[in-house]
């Protein structure tokens, strides 16, 4: 970080007691933690933020769009841009997306787009638009009608965490498309090398996975001879830029520079199909459309996205919640499928029922849709959607409003939903009444069936080598008393020659189950996982460790199974909340599986001050700190209201959580400083790793923030303390 963004009103540091007391719970040594000292004065001037990146009235950062090839070409990047750069890599998924099998896409269609998901740190709506399930698509392209969409960061957060690619959008329509074009595209290569190179330089720096170009306007003669051109070039430098990136183009304009979309691929507009990665059709075809896609394609028929509009706008072959009938016919001839605007869930049937309604849409499609698979361990879930009624923290309530932020969003497993012929069901679904972590958990409910011992539900894919000894962790919580039934993780395995096929939609290979065995005394650092945990026959949460060896094969399938206590002919309902599951390798569940890096020195910027009343204070500014990349999959930021006239301490309180190495703080009350006094503040960041395990308070981050009268000295500056 530029430590110039810490030190706005210059001045000579200050050194403070090696140690101080911070209050119940809270004990920090000093000694071995560099905490920073900031001075302010209080300072009314006005001071206004970037509008782009900051929304003008809380002055809260915000995801943005650029508008026009002018917004384009002058972009650069700038620190006020750094809350807008996703902090999740690409998880890692089998088969890989350049595997020659058919895929999935889903472009985003909102209203728009640009609603709560651009407030990156998240925001108090009740029954928001998420989507979440992700194991069925390999791309998402995030869609709105700006000349430049730059995918929202919780949005680029949440795919990355789901091993699913994330395109924005470039677009030009209507008489001004037109112009637009004809500005970069009629005159020398310079012009439209210049948009490709920033187009790619944005993907880069916001760190999204490419483009959907979409050219919905008439092109001249010149412009639709450069175009392919430009379009291969953009690709080249994606791929230069974005390691794995993507330009996908779709069907609208042709090579004569009319606008006619064809519904398929022809002799017409093949030509930008060769300068790209995909093609993305129209959605108005026809059975023997695909057929000649298909034959055109050739051996790259698999990069071509044929376009589904759920809301079946034109002579479509299918909408809605019949969108399976154009997806059967899709994969009938080995081609990728590109559903849009699924939101159609949403808008057209409303939030009250949305989960349930979302459940059964991809339900309805999920025969045409293969699943992805984890490839790398550890792997674990809260099973949370990023968003909630209320916010959980082991079992815990500390948020009571109801909240949205999809970056908090974590890997999501199979919806499940199914009769059994020999009678008996099973469901599973988001639950957000309670959780032990985030706002929801997984709700797994059914009834075993007359004379079976138990009934499996499959949450993830698998496809990785098994270690020789794995460890899991189950958390969960019983909906009723029964003693009737038990819940247990189950794994199945296959031969380590079977596991790796291209042909992801073939009958799978006879797998072998495997229950692992329960650890009554888990080993220390798998302990921790438990915390908060209840003990056996508490109805609240529970948590269970296991263990199980392996030998030459290769991880399948992570279910969990409801097994009746003893034999019987009834039906057995169960219920289950499950808050948390994570598979392990022993051979690493040593200290880097736990070792926490301390917080770096916190810095500030952007200080805003603000009068809402004669009598009232508050503050408003961005707290900016350094940690190690991939450790902590959050921070928790926490405030102590300091006093101006006494040496009370109050209790800290968490305000909030960052997912990123910064947060701003909008309109904080704060005491109002007298004319003869200082008052001071402190403001701790608390790391939280991957698995969630506390970490010890002498390495969070620490910041004492002084700020005084205008009419005292300005002492200024700030300082790190050893």
């Amino acid at each position: 970080r530029d430590p110039r963004r810490a030190r706005q009103d210059g001045g000579s540091p200050e050194r403070r007691p090696a140690k101080e007391r911070l209050g119940p719970g809270l004990q920090l040594d000093m000694e071995s933690q560099r905490t920073s000292v900031l001075h302010k004065v209080v300072n009314f001037a006005p001071d206004p933020l970037p509008a782009r990146q900051y929304d003008r009235q809380t002055t809260e950062p915000i995801s943005f769009y650029l508008s026009g090839l002018e917004e384009l070409l002058s972009w650069k990047s700038t620190a006020d841009d750094t809350f807008n750069v996703s902090i999740e890599p690409l998880a890692k998924r089998q088969p890989p997306l350049d595997s020659n099998r058919p895929r999935t896409l889903v472009c985003h269609d909102m209203k728009g787009g640009y609603l709560e998901d651009r407030f990156i740190q998240g925001s108090e709506v009740c029954d928001p638009f998420v989507f979440y399930h992700w194991c069925y698509i390999d791309i998402f392209v995030y869609f709105s009608h700006h000349t430049v969409t730059i995918p929202p960061v919780v949005w680029t957060n949440a795919a990355h965490r789901n091993g699913v690619l994330m395109l924005g959008t470039f677009i030009t329509e209507w008489t001004d498309g037109g112009k637009m074009c004809e500005s970069f595209l009629a005159g020398e290569e310079e012009a439209y090398h210049s948009v490709a190179e920033q187009l790619a330089a944005i993907a880069q720096f916001y760190r999204f996975d490419g483009w959907l170009v979409n050219i919905e306007n008439n092109l001249s003669a010149t412009a639709a001879q450069n175009m392919p051109l430009f379009l291969r070039y953009l690709t080249d430098r994606v791929h230069q830029a974005v390691p794995g990136g993507k330009v996908l183009w779709y069907d609208s304009v042709l090579k004569s520079g009319e606008l006619m979309w064809q519904n398929e691929l022809n002799d017409s507009n093949q030509i930008f199909f060769e300068a790209c990665d995909g093609f993305f059709t129209n959605y108005n075809w026809k059975d023997e459309q695909l057929l000649q896609t298909r034959d055109m394609a050739g051996e790259r028929r698999c990069d071509i996205y044929v376009g589904v509009d759920v809301f079946g706008r034109g002579n479509v072959v299918s909408s809605g919640f019949d969108s399976d009938k154009s997806l059967s016919l899709i994969r009938h001839h080995g081609l990728s499928a590109a559903i849009f605007a699924p939101g159609w869930v949403y808008e057209h049937l409303g939030p009250t029922d949305f989960l349930h309604n979302e459940n059964k849409f991809w339900g309805l499609l999920s025969e045409w849709l293969p699943t992805h698979s984890v490839c790398s361990l550890p792997f674990g879930t809260s099973f949370s959607l990023g968003m909630g009624k209320k916010h959980f923290s082991k079992g815990q309530e500390n948020g009571t409003k109801p909240w949205y932020n999809l970056s908090a969003q974590e890997a999501q497993p199979l919806y499940t939903s199914r009769r059994l012929p020999s009678g008996g069901w099973l469901r599973t679904r988001c639950c957000v009444q309670d959780a032990w972590c985030g706002g929801s958990s997984l709700l797994l409910e059914g009834a075993i069936p007359p004379g079976a011992n138990h009934i499996t539900a499959k949450l993830f894919s698998f496809q990785m080598p098994a270690p020789r000894r794995l460890y899991l962790v189950l958390i969960y919580k019983p909906e009723s008393p029964s003693q009737a039934v038990s819940i247990a993780p189950e794994l199945t395995t296959q031969e380590s020659s079977a596991c790796y096929t291209i042909d992801v939609l073939a009958r799978p290979v006879e797998a072998t189950r495997h229950k692992p065995s329960l650890l009554l005394i888990p080993p220390l650092h798998l302990a921790q996982f438990l915390r908060g945990c209840g003990q056996r026959g508490d109805p609240g949460w529970q948590g269970r460790c296991y263990e199980l060896e392996l030998q030459n094969c290769v991880l399948n399938e992570l279910s969990v199974s409801v097994s009746r206590r003893q034999s019987g002919q009834d039906e057995v309902p169960f219920a289950y909340r499950l808050g948390e599951i994570w598979v392990m390798d022993a051979a690493h569940l040593g200290s880097s599986l736990f070792a926490a890096a301390p917080v770096s020195p916190i810095e500030v910027a952007h200080v805003q001050w603000h009068h809402p009343s004669p009598e009232d204070l508050s503050v408003s500014l961005t707290l900016l700190w350094t940690y190690p990349p991939s450790e902590a999959k959050c921070f928790r930021v926490h405030y102590r209201r300091g006093s101006c006239v006494s040496d009370s301490e109050p209790p800290p309180l968490l305000i909030g959580e960052a997912h990123m190495s910064q947060y701003r703080l909008t309109n904080l009350k704060v005491p109002n400083v007298q004319s003869e006094a200082s008052c001071s503040l402190e403001f701790f960041v608390e790391p939280v790793p991957p698995n969630g395990v506390q970490v010890a308070n002498a390495l969070w981050g620490k910041l004492l923030f002084v700020y005084s009268n205008p009419k005292l000295p300005n002492t200024g500056g700030s300082t790190n303390v050893n």
